[in-house]
């Protein structure tokens, strides 16, 4: 059985990275560095693979080539590589992203669990169903709204634990530009190392 599958496109061939589980499903994704991921039922045949993936061939070219042209082209955090952070640079990062979360959570009235700081390589933040909350430390080298955006909405995960309308809904409550440092974010360039 396959553990990755090189995808003989017109442009170039794309490494496609084969995780299988339980699930019923095939589900294709490209992360912010530019890995293909294919996350697929354990039974299915490597033929079964083939065919799928190249049905959707040309949308994981498009997407691999536009995370490729963000990574090259989007504004920077400009933040220090984690290997470099000294004490004092990681106190100031816990310091400012946790006063926001306590600032928005009183607001919200939500409660939380644990705050971890991570150097995450393509996530923002994420709130787990126990309700701790995991933020990047690249976010505390952003403008105040876009920590703030972030912020607000793992928190409204708190209520959500989904995109569903509702979700957005209780975001855009709290959060009215929501939609202006959304799109903002996704311009933007993790510093990596």
């Amino acid at each position: 059985m396959l553990s990755e599958y090189k995808l003989q496109g017109t442009e170039e061939n794309i490494p496609v990275r084969i995780i299988r589980s339980g699930r019923k499903s095939i589900g294709l994704e490209v992360t912010g560095d530019g890995t293909a991921l294919a996350r697929i039922p354990a039974r299915l045949s490597d033929r079964e693979l083939g065919e799928f993936l190249k049905k959707h061939e040309e949308w994981l070219q498009d997407k691999v080539r536009m995370v490729r042209e963000r990574q090259n082209a989007g504004e920077s955090t400009n933040a220090v590589p984690v290997n470099e952070l000294t004490a004092e640079d990681i106190e100031y990062i816990k310091k400012r992203i946790s006063e926001r979360v306590e600032y928005y959570s009183s607001f919200m009235g939500v409660s939380y669990g644990r705050v971890t700081i991570r150097n995450q390589k393509t996530r923002w933040g994420s709130c787990s169903a126990k309700g701790n909350l995991n933020f990047n430390y690249q976010l505390a080298y952003l403008p105040q709204e876009l920590l703030d955006y972030v912020v607000v909405h793992e928190l409204s995960h708190r209520r959500h634990m989904n995109h569903s309308a509702e979700f957005w809904q209780e975001v855009e409550k709290y959060y009215p530009a929501y939609e202006v440092c959304r799109k903002r974010l996704k311009e933007i360039r993790m510093v990596e190392g």
